[in-house]
């Protein structure tokens, strides 16, 4: 079943195209990774998916509704980011209980366990506590939701590393246990990829590539050699990145569609192969020069 089907989307601010054409859909009961780096839509997506605002042109469904202004999406869904904002008046105690009566599949249990071992105080005020404090809190209250559509827009702003890999862990253990569509922003694919099955990675409001995180990390190859050798073998082919490794030696990327002959071939060359790193090949990706910061002092 498809919880999100993305059609054509665009979404503009004063003219300009944050959103430009996408187009995808989401499987149920799958946690997706949304890889992008600031400013590219991540956040403006992610809305529209929620429901809080309206795309310019194209479609949005989820749970086969146009989710602005629906009661379905809403009461199924949660979104949950460093601004998520809650009474001013309700201590933290008070918010959980209120949640409770909010989300229909709440867990309170898990909440209390969360609340205890993060070492909060249920008279604290959520406007007090400090960023990565927020942070923390706001995701207790995203897991325990426990709702069908769980989002998480970069959830471990503040949080300190301890924390962070204490939060993808918790997240894992209760997605194995109750299943829900989860997606997760980010533009640090590395804290998430052994915890996301499939990426849907932006460039400037597209969509670059949404695909299996397995397929993704076999999907580019490194070479690396004397120059001549190098180009001699990618003739041909768009290299994805470059660069140079003193006098005479070159490290490029490229899509990894040679067939195994040509690789074992590449290797008798003096050619050393290697598989590029997930993080990596979106830096690389997402680059707007194959060379990446290289270029600027690479320039006569």
């Amino acid at each position: 079943m498809k919880v999100i089907e993305c059609t054509c989307l665009t979404k503009k601010y004063l003219r300009r195209n944050v959103l430009n054409e996408l187009s995808f859909s989401i499987e149920e009961n799958k946690i997706t990774g949304l890889i992008g780096r600031n400013g590219v839509g991540k956040t403006t997506l992610l809305k529209i998916i929620a429901g809080f605002i309206k795309e310019t042109s194209g479609e949005m469904k989820v749970f086969s509704e146009k989710p602005f202004n629906s009661l379905k999406v809403s009461a199924n869904s949660i979104f949950v980011d460093d601004e998520m904002g809650f009474p001013s008046a309700l201590q933290l105690s008070e918010i959980l209980h209120v949640a409770a009566d909010f989300y229909p599949n709440w867990d309170k249990q898990l909440a209390d366990r969360l609340f205890e071992y993060f070492s909060f105080e249920q008279k604290q005020y959520h406007q007090k506590l400090s960023k990565g404090k927020k942070s923390t809190f706001n995701m207790i209250i995203g897991l325990a939701s426990r709702s069908p559509l769980t989002i998480f827009d970069e959830p471990t702003t503040g949080m300190d590393e301890a924390v962070r890999k204490d939060f993808y862990r918790a997240l894992l253990k209760d997605y194995i246990a109750n299943p829900r569509t989860i997606i997760i922003s980010s533009h640090h694919l590395d804290e998430i990829e052994s915890l996301i099955e499939d990426i849907l990675l932006m460039k400037e409001g597209e969509k670059l590539f949404h695909m299996p995180i397995s397929d993704f990390k076999e999907w580019a190859v490194g070479l690396k050699g004397s120059s001549e050798a190098v180009r001699k073998f990618i003739n041909g082919k768009e290299v994805i990145h470059e660069n140079h490794l003193g006098a005479d030696t070159l490290y490029a990327v490229v899509q990894n569609d040679y067939p195994e002959i040509p690789l074992q071939q590449a290797k008798l060359e003096g050619l050393e192969l290697t598989m590029v790193r997930p993080s990596d090949l979106c830096v690389y990706l997402t680059n707007k020069s194959k060379g990446g910061i290289d270029d600027v002092f690479n320039r006569s």
